[in-house]
């Protein structure tokens, strides 16, 4: 599988752009920038601010989230949430060998959305879907519903 063809299929599962059509996902593709990391060398950091989403291309990164760790590979994303709301990083990403990552930048993303309100749309919606569905989990666990 190509780098493209992975970058649209990792933007494609993200629950964030469910409701996005294909032409706005490449367009978003297009607004990333690739970067490459050799094995060790950090991706991002816990603590830092929270300003880019990064879908890997190709190789392997680690992450730890307070020492529990699991792999991300091709098709992997992490980061989506600081395309909105950033703050901090809550984990560290490393790269275990070489990582081929598309890195989309926050304010780069909030510039397309700017221009392109029905993908912003879109996105509210998915966010008020992901929103009833936790509501309900919580009704749910709390015997309400």
């Amino acid at each position: 599988m190509d780098e493209a063809s992975v970058g649209m299929s990792a933007l494609g599962a993200m629950p964030l752009f469910a409701g996005v059509n294909e032409h706005d996902l490449r367009n978003i593709l297009k607004i990333g920038e690739l970067r490459s990391f050799e094995p060790g060398q950090a991706i991002v950091e816990r603590g830092e601010p929270a300003d880019s989403l990064f879908i890997v291309l190709r190789g392997t990164a680690q992450v730890d989230v307070g020492g529990r760790y699991h792999e991300l590979k091709a098709g992997d994303f992490f980061g989506e949430m600081a395309l909105i709301g950033g703050r901090k990083r809550t984990a560290t990403v490393k790269a275990a060998e070489r990582v081929g990552a598309l890195r989309i930048a926050a304010d780069e993303f909030q510039g397309f959305l700017l221009h392109q309100p029905r993908v912003a749309v879109e996105m509210l919606k998915g966010l008020v879907q992901r929103l009833r569905e936790v509501q309900e989990r919580i009704d749910a666990w709390a015997g309400l519903g």
